[in-house]
């Protein structure tokens, strides 16, 4: 179906809490009519909030928990009215577009022993026969540029990847599992590739957690003569960050992502080797939290990042690029015509920027915390030089043999081996997140 078929009907305004949102009526070419809950001026937005949903009267309106429809229509809400500016695109296709009174014919089928899916083919039809591409179009009539999209269904990033959304971000939305759910949800999982953790419920784990960690460290504290600095990462039970150098790998469950979020909203600036970018391409912003970006910073000796990063697409927060002397001074010209702010500072003896000089810098600039992302040589260098006053470590239940994210790191100028003073754990998730005031003394 070509963006033509789309026509917009009508709009109004509809207020939902304490927010105005405008819902758009759309005739769908598919001789349905389809609606768009948008909040907030979405034309020319990047990396706008959305959720692609599908009819549901019964989860919905009854509030049947058969299914997570319902409970993921009215999170998605919330979620687009916290951060502000979103879109729900509501496309009257029920029972994954076989029409309310086949899907209560599949209800039977389920009743009698069928899973989702073998209950729709027994009654003639598709797994699923929804047409994600009428959600693009109607993104496209709002002139939106680029999304991020609640969801658990890949299916619809690769539509929105082919109709004109490359590079579409996935950020998950998990209702809670119940004895009613919980088939067809691992029906999702298994047969329909639906990223799904039918261990917990992501919705009680993240959004009511027993006790954050997060609340539990408290605020960034305060540190003589330079910013706070929190360093966190995540590793195996034997200590590895990725199998090998420049291979992303995730040990982050949905949950302790959530809580990285939460940390980022804490802190002025987040700081990155170039390593990490290269590999990872990260945005560094704040998506599964509450709360205001953090000035990204990228530590580049030689000013290798790419001009095609995500770092230098951010509209909101443009990043700060650390550098040496020894860097081009052309590609300087080039990044900050790209809105970078590079700066150039002495290096160490081993040619990379020297991170005392730089935290200086940042305290000078009215940054008063600071968070570390680093890959392995940026976690043991803040570690070597005696810069990190609190350590977050998220630890998987996995074991991978690869490259470990602290690596020689000796005694030097008689200091000890860094502590943990009072440390304490907590789980989130499948992942145990350990934390406390790292210690450094003289001996």
């Amino acid at each position: 179906m070509g963006h033509e078929a789309i026509k917009q009907l009508a709009c109004a305004r509809i207020p939902i809490g304490d927010k105005q949102f405008k819902l758009y009526l759309y005739s769908g070419g598919d001789g349905r009519e389809h609606l768009a809950l948008v909040l907030g001026d979405v034309k020319g937005q990047q990396d706008l909030l959305i959720r692609i949903h599908s009819e549901c009267f019964t989860g919905e309106v009854l509030g049947s928990r058969r299914c997570d429809c319902g409970p993921q229509l009215y999170r998605a809400i919330e979620l687009i009215g916290q951060e502000g500016a979103g879109a729900l695109i509501y496309l009257r296709q029920e029972g994954r577009g076989i029409g309310l009174l086949e899907k209560l014919r599949a209800y039977d089928l389920q009743d009698a022993g069928y899973d989702t899916v073998d209950a729709n083919i027994q009654l003639g039809h598709g797994a699923d026969e929804r047409d994600y591409a009428i959600a693009a179009h109607i993104l496209h009539d709002l002139d939106v540029q680029t999304v991020r999209v609640l969801t658990n269904n890949p299916a619809k990033i690769e539509s929105l990847e082919q109709c004109g959304f490359p590079g579409s971000n996935r950020i998950p939305l998990q209702a809670e599992i119940t004895s009613e759910n919980r088939q067809y949800l691992e029906t999702k999982a298994l047969r329909m590739r639906h990223h799904l953790d039918l261990r917990h419920s992501a919705f009680q784990r993240v959004q009511q957690p027993e006790t954050s960690p997060v609340t539990l460290m408290g605020p960034p504290g305060t540190s003589n003569g330079r910013p706070y600095v929190t360093l966190t990462y995540a590793q195996s039970i034997d200590g590895s960050i990725t199998v090998r150098r420049g291979e992303p790998m995730e040990l982050s469950c949905e949950q302790s992502l959530a809580m990285t979020h939460e940390l980022r909203a804490q802190h002025d600036a987040i700081l990155v080797g170039i390593e990490t970018v290269i590999a990872d391409d990260p945005k560094l912003t704040v998506r599964l939290a509450k709360g205001p970006n953090p000035i990204p910073v990228v530590l580049d000796s030689r000013l290798r990042i790419p001009f095609t990063s995500q770092l230098l697409k951010n509209g909101a927060v443009k990043p700060w690029i650390a550098t040496t002397n020894l860097a081009d001074a052309g590609r300087q010209c080039q990044l900050e015509a790209l809105g970078a702010k590079v700066v150039r500072l002495p290096a160490n003896p081993t040619g990379q920027v020297d991170l005392k000089i730089l935290l200086s810098e940042f305290l000078q600039a009215g940054i008063g915390s600071l968070m570390v992302e680093g890959g392995a040589r940026v976690i043991t260098s803040f570690l070597s030089a005696h810069l990190v006053d609190r350590l977050v470590l998220t630890i998987a239940p996995l074991l991978v043999g690869g490259l470990n994210a602290v690596s020689n790191l000796t005694k030097t100028n008689n200091y000890s081996f860094p502590s943990l003073h009072n440390p304490r754990y907590q789980n989130v998730g499948d992942n145990i997140v350990l934390f406390g005031n790292v210690r450094q003394i003289k001996e």
